[in-house]
């Protein structure tokens, strides 16, 4: 088995599960095939992002909203560009998600919470409406986040609310390592890279010259990589 077949599962399971939290979809019809090609579209595109690859992750991302536009639907669009962001939180971009906002007032009250969550802006009525991983993560006391979000199962959960709590400065070293482990076994290189600069920060802040050197090498494989495809 290969890591890349598993990553993609994963990442499968991953995307079915936020959409399914922020759609609340279960139960309906089958779905027609604008919302299969959105899917697939959508999971492709947070792939290559994950992986790097800036050229595909525009183009399924654009796919994916033209499937949606032929709808009309923009709490569907809305919902499309949470995930775009989500993956970015995950990745430490931490840029405002304009694409989303200017959709916002067509999105429902939970998706315009969990874009407040995404930014740094959750408060206690927001996070009641999070999906419940992310729910979990957010109320979480701070020294106690990095083992409650080790507990979710689904990968891009772990690495959202990571990301989150980095945005609120409440990254502990051992919720930057949990990130790191996950974005390494997952092979996504955008967020690894990202984790990976933050641990270099922090071992350069407490003077750990050895380690601070340890992951620059690291990151040289991974950018040495990247650089190849």
């Amino acid at each position: 088995m290969s890591t890349t077949w598993f990553s993609q599962r994963t990442l499968r399971a991953a995307l079915l599960a936020c959409l399914a939290a922020l759609a609340a979809c279960a139960g309906k019809p089958p779905a027609p095939d604008w919302q299969l090609n959105a899917h697939g579209a959508s999971e492709r595109a947070v792939q290559a992002y994950f992986e790097g690859r800036q050229r595909v992750e525009r183009a399924e991302f654009a796919r994916a909203r033209s499937e949606i536009a032929r709808t009309g639907d923009a709490a569907q669009l809305a919902r499309l560009e949470l995930l775009r962001c989500a993956a970015q939180v995950a990745s430490l971009d931490l840029a405002p998600c304009a694409r989303f906002d200017a959709l916002a007032q067509d999105a429902t009250p939970a998706e315009r919470a969990y874009a407040r969550y995404l930014e740094g802006r959750a408060g206690p009525a927001d996070i009641a409406l999070l999906p419940q991983a992310q729910r979990a993560a957010a109320s979480a006391a701070p020294e106690q986040a990095a083992a409650v979000i080790a507990a979710q199962a689904d990968p891009l959960a772990q690495l959202v609310a990571a990301g989150a709590r980095f945005a609120l400065g409440q990254a502990s070293p051992q919720l930057v390592q949990l990130a790191v482990d996950t974005a390494s076994y997952q092979g996504w290189r955008r967020p690894l890279l990202a984790w990976l600069g933050v641990q270099e920060k922090l071992a350069e802040d407490r003077g750990d010259e050895e380690e601070a050197a340890r992951l620059r090498r690291r990151m040289a494989i991974v950018h040495q990589e990247t650089a190849r495809d």
